[in-house]
């Protein structure tokens, strides 16, 4: 049955399917199937159309309505993994967002839900964030990682500037910075100096927990 609701899941999220998707997210709960598990299912989902959009089997405007049927199953799921995660230990916060310029957001959403699904307090800006915002929040939520997405190469370099940023406040040393996105490379992270690069969503997940030296 768990197997069933798994590939409903999925498919939602191939159908653009808001409706659809926060119904499976419930029927998943109420079946008992680990969240985690389902939001993998999503993930699949949106992996799947990732590799379709690159073919020009898809286009942008299908690929916003998937992230929407993604974030209605996850307005289901993620506070039941949040209650898991909480239980018994404080998760470590960290702030994410899509650079200034920049307002490409399933790719930082679904790294979001994966820091998310490994214990993470994760704090999502949004897109179109300010380096100087992305700072103020970190600030506020004594934040261990900040994490900046650019998905366009216009924008990738708004990365270093929030990097030059943090140097000329005298507070670079404070924070773990995570880049990631489809226009990013390690030979990039590396030219701007930043602590750690994503290739994807998974990826992301264990350099924040290696950094962090997490188990």
């Amino acid at each position: 049955m768990a197997e069933n609701i798994l590939e409903k899941l999925k498919q939602t999220i191939l159908d653009f399917d808001e409706d659809a998707a926060l119904d499976a997210a419930n029927e998943a709960l109420a079946a008992g199937v680990d969240p985690v598990e389902a939001v993998g299912a999503l993930a699949d989902g949106l992996n799947e159309l990732g590799d379709k959009f690159e073919r020009m089997e898809v286009f942008l405007p299908e690929i916003m309505l998937a992230s929407d049927a993604f974030k209605n199953a996850l307005s289901v799921l993620e506070p039941e993994i949040k209650k898991r995660n909480t239980e018994g230990q404080k998760a470590i916060p960290v702030v994410i967002g899509t650079v200034q310029g920049d307002v490409h957001q399933v790719g930082k959403d679904m790294v979001a839900t994966f820091l998310t699904t490994a214990g993470f307090d994760v704090h999502d800006l949004g897109v179109d964030v300010a380096p100087s915002r992305f700072l103020e929040e970190a600030k506020k939520l004594d934040a261990k990682i900040i994490a900046a997405a650019s998905l366009m190469s216009t924008t990738r370099p708004v990365q270093k500037d929030l990097i030059d940023f943090l140097e000329a406040k005298g507070v670079r040393d404070n924070f773990i910075v995570l880049v990631g996105g489809g226009v990013v490379t390690q030979e990039w992270t590396d030219q701007i100096k930043a602590d750690g690069y994503g290739q994807d969503a998974i990826a992301t997940v264990e350099i924040a927990k290696k950094l962090l030296h997490v188990a």
